[in-house]
């Protein structure tokens, strides 16, 4: 339980009690019980940055640690599918950890396009750790400017 700063008896002298008790309470959720000794680190999904242009969308996906082998890029229907396993390939014999935060096995992030995309010209690159994805969209989907013709 977190415990406030100022000591409060009574909960109707305190003006902002239910602010108290509100805050209280996202930081439980948030740290738990132990006041965030125990934090528990969920799944492994990759961050991602998405930039739509006029013909495509460009796609950087943070994956640090992955190989190429690891990894499956799908594009089904209006969504691009990232498939794959971080693998913890060192042994750490003699370490003493306090705390570990990195996170290892299968992950699966699904990205939604807006529009139309031409599935046979998507490339796929890898460096340094980041995932770069150019997905044209289709040529149905692009802005074009029509003319005004004036009469």
């Amino acid at each position: 339980m977190v415990r406030p700063l100022i000591p409060v008896e009574d909960e109707f002298r305190w003006p902002m009690g239910e602010l108290r008790r509100c805050i209280e309470g996202m930081l439980e959720d948030l740290f738990g019980d132990s006041g965030g000794t125990d934090m528990v680190v969920e799944e492994f999904v990759p961050r991602a940055n998405v930039a739509e242009h006029d013909n495509g969308y460009e796609i950087e996906v943070d994956l640090p640690g992955v190989k190429p082998d690891d990894l499956n890029v799908e594009c089904r229907g209006s969504e691009l599918w990232l498939t794959g396993e971080s693998k913890h390939e060192k042994e750490d014999k003699g370490n003493a950890f306090h705390r570990t935060e990195k996170r290892y096995g299968r992950f699966e992030r699904v990205i939604p396009l807006a529009f139309p995309v031409d599935k046979a010209n998507i490339s796929v690159e890898s460096r340094g750790g980041m995932l770069h994805v150019t997905v044209p969209k289709a040529e149905e989907a692009w802005t074009k400017r029509i003319e005004v013709e004036l009469v």
